[in-house]
């Protein structure tokens, strides 16, 4: 245990696919816990959202790092027997179906906490359990859509527009990881474990808060605070800027070439711009086109004006501050190459030669995980020739 790997010693055994419930494995996998992560013969959807390499993917690697995969039939009464005796010793079962599937594959909470009253249970769904919708199936771009994500991301032509990262499941298995760790902490006190829930709805919902309390006492307008607010176009890329305090407007006009601005009463207060930002948006748009990008930057830095220049992913892993902070392990993966793979805050770093920095192949470990858990040789092959494992 201790501070690299505080979980060391805790068990998991993770049905879970997709990302969501198997990102709230990996940290487990990060902070020590053994998480056993069982999947299909086939092998967990997310192996196949996009390009294949080798049998990952850009989805299925971030969230299954560090885990040991065991590909099995759950659907046959063997397989299930095979889940049921690693749960006998476990600490945590996470799963990620839509509601009534679990209680169908023989694993629902009841089941499990039957034959293990200690076991944490996380469940990881797309509405919930409960109400009208709680048996609709969901992805990422679905829950930006219905959580009101979408209607504050709209473009200069008025489309909705969807976040173009995973941001509810990143969100949910962040959640699901926090409301788990939380119950580890406290089950030290309980004589039995729980049934721990979170969906993608909570995850999307609870990461807007600040904007969703906002529209809603605006009556729905979407109000910036600030004007300049957003991304304006230079010679040679985009900015981000944010003009925060009263007394960096005069400086950024400066900084643009056009001082005028600041002495316009139509512009000379916060208040004022956001009055005014129909007019004042596209005076500032045509001055910072002009402008050439890192000259711009460098008069903003100097006036200690927030902004960033709009990087693409290879311009900010190659970034000084990004280097010199050690964000980024790059990790020589199995069957794919070289990769960039972000430190969790708290965590230990990724070691390219260690096993948490490795996401396992469909079923690499099903024979090793069999013979810890009581099963011979040939009852291995046997499971194998029928069919009822993969590996």
């Amino acid at each position: 245990m201790g501070y690299d790997a505080p979980f060391e010693g805790l068990k998991v055994v993770d049905i879970s696919q997709g990302v969501a419930g198997p990102y709230t494995g990996l940290l487990m996998a990060q902070n020590g816990a053994d998480v056993i992560k069982v999947e299909p013969l086939d092998g967990d959807w997310g192996r196949h959202i996009s390009k294949n390499y080798d049998g990952h993917s850009a989805y299925s690697v971030p969230a299954n790092l560090g885990k040991r995969s065991i590909a099995l039939d759950m659907k046959s009464e063997q397989g299930r027997a095979i889940v049921y005796r690693m749960i006998e010793d476990a600490d945590v079962f996470i799963e990620g179906f839509r509601p009534g599937i679990v209680d169908r594959l023989g694993v629902g909470y009841d089941d499990v906490a039957a034959a293990n009253p200690r076991i944490l249970y996380v469940s990881i769904s797309g509405f919930g359990q409960t109400g009208p919708m709680r048996e609709r199936p969901a992805m990422d771009p679905v829950l930006q859509a219905f959580s009101g994500l979408m209607s504050v991301n709209q473009g200069v032509d008025g489309i909705p527009h969807r976040i173009g990262v995973i941001v509810c499941d990143m969100a949910t298995g962040l959640y699901a990881f926090q409301a788990l760790s939380t119950a580890l902490y406290a089950r030290r006190d309980e004589p039995r474990g729980k049934r721990i829930e979170a969906n993608l709805m909570q995850g999307a919902a609870c990461f807007q808060v600040v904007r969703m309390i906002s529209n809603y006492l605006d009556g729905g307008k979407i109000v910036p605070g600030r004007i300049p607010s957003g991304t304006f176009p230079t010679a040679d890329g985009w900015v981000n800027i944010l003009v925060y305090k009263e007394e960096e407007f005069a400086p950024f006009c400066e900084i643009i070439g056009r001082p005028e601005l600041a002495a316009d009463a139509r512009f000379s207060t916060n208040a004022a711009r956001l009055e005014n930002e129909l007019t004042l948006v596209p005076i500032l748009n045509e001055a910072c086109a002009k402008l050439d990008g890192a000259a711009l930057c460098a008069g903003l830095a100097e006036a200690r004006i927030m902004h960033e220049k709009v990087n693409d992913y290879f311009a900010f892993l190659k970034h000084p501050q990004v280097e010199a902070t050690g964000l980024i392990s790059w990790l020589d993966h199995p069957g794919i190459g070289r990769i960039p793979m972000p430190n969790p805050p708290g965590t230990a770093q990724h070691r390219t030669d260690g096993p948490r920095s490795v996401a396992p192949g469909i079923g690499e470990h099903t024979r090793d995980i069999l013979s810890a858990h009581g099963y011979s040789a040939g009852e291995i092959d046997g499971l194998m020739r029928e069919k009822i494992v993969y590996g």
